[in-house]
């Protein structure tokens, strides 16, 4: 397929053509497109790869696919690709599509390399969308005219098509510049170390506990908060099974109310805000048996919490936030990748009681290399803070 010629839907046969290529270049770019409005999990609606190519016959050494996941097509020979570790995959904020692509295609995504993660570690933003990432490193342009269209509404218009491919298009590029930019910085295992974060992405939920996520859980009596696990257990499944978004089944706050007020009968149901007649009609009788099983279950006691902030450790959440900063602008790399502030909060108060240093992402991996360690030190006293020609500079006693 040449620049020119509009794109069109792969066949079954390039799913095993795009495999061999992946296997023979040891990669695959690959994209997804989903529909998630109106659902309990998103509908996968079509995946876009790139492979390798010495032979395409437009020149650009790349083989592009766009397969229509809604039509009945036998993936196994990409999904055993996805999950060979030998094979970089390669995504771009790949969370979601690797998710996808586990629970649709029932396999493994291993040795994945996100561009967007890798983006942060060479001198980019954290969160760099596709398009000004292209922009940045490729100087190139792409246009997202059809990124929140109707994918599961067939056919697919041309405008579609186009789009799709040109996500794909560039990405082996892009993941060539990153690779080379990271290298030379001395981060390219940096940025594979945490790219394997996204390897188990999944888009399932516990339904039992689901109730911990909701509004004002934690406001909750143990015995309401046995009710609220059943209510939300019940509200998953039945949101599951009929793959529809949980609030449309109960929305949150009348759940909690129930959890509150735990009815005996429909009858106190319809005293209830925020619960319509279709509700009642339908699912009260499912309601009032989801209360009563939490009404016999074991009341569920709020989690135990260590002592949280004083306000003497506000100074020093800034002043590890600044080494941290201090590091990453040394390191070329993305302050948001390094530590959250609750991590931070988490490493003072740890740091203050004498208590084992805390099991966060700061003190471990690439993370404790460049700075974990050195706090550590510092919030023990064994280094000290010092400003030098207007640099920030950390020096052992």
């Amino acid at each position: 397929m040449n620049a020119t010629t509009a794109p069109t839907l792969a066949g079954q046969d390039e799913v095993a053509r795009i495999a061999a290529l992946a296997r023979a270049g040891g990669r695959l770019g690959i994209d997804t497109e989903f529909m998630s409005e109106g659902r309990y999990r998103a509908l996968l609606c079509l995946v876009q790869v790139v492979a390798d190519d010495p032979d395409a016959s437009d020149g650009t050494g790349r083989r592009i696919a766009l397969f229509d996941t809604l039509e009945p097509l036998d993936a196994t020979p990409l999904a055993e690709v996805l999950a060979d570790p030998a094979i970089e995959i390669v995504l771009h904020a790949a969370r979601q599509d690797v998710a996808l692509l586990r629970r649709v295609w029932s396999t493994e995504v291993t040795n994945v390399f996100d561009t967007q993660v890798a983006a942060g570690f060479a001198g980019q933003g954290a969160q760099t969308g596709y398009g000004n990432l292209l922009g940045g490193v490729l100087r190139l342009h792409v246009a997202k005219t059809a990124s929140y269209t109707r994918w599961d509404a067939r056919p697919l218009t041309a405008e579609q098509l186009a789009y799709a491919r040109e996500d794909v298009l560039h990405l082996l590029e892009l993941s060539d510049a990153l690779h080379a930019r990271l290298e030379a910085k001395g981060r390219l295992e940096w940025a594979r170390e945490e790219c394997r974060r996204m390897e188990g992405a999944t888009d399932e939920r516990d339904p039992e506990t689901a109730f911990e996520r909701l509004p004002r859980a934690a406001s909750l009596d143990p015995r309401s908060r046995a009710v609220a696990r059943e209510l939300a257990a019940w509200r998953e499944r039945t949101a599951s099974a009929e793959d529809k978004p949980v609030g449309t089944i109960l929305p949150d706050p009348a759940l909690v109310e129930i959890a509150k007020r735990k009815p005996g009968g429909v009858a106190e149901l319809e005293q209830i805000r925020g619960l319509h007649g279709g509700h009642l009609k339908r699912r009260g009788g499912e309601l009032i048996e989801a209360v009563r099983r939490g009404r016999g279950a074991e009341p569920i006691a709020r989690e135990a919490r260590g002592p949280g902030s004083e306000s003497g450790d506000a100074p020093l959440v800034a002043l590890v936030e600044a080494v941290i900063r201090a590091r990453a602008i040394e390191a070329g790399l993305a302050y948001e990748l390094v530590a959250s502030r609750a991590e931070l909060e988490r490493i003072v108060i740890a740091a203050r009681r004498g208590d084992p240093e805390p099991d966060v992402r700061a003190l471990s991996g690439w993370r404790r290399e460049l700075v974990g360690a050195e706090l550590e030190d510092l919030l023990n006293g064994r280094r000290s803070v010092t400003i030098e020609r207007g640099r920030l500079v950390v020096r052992d006693h």
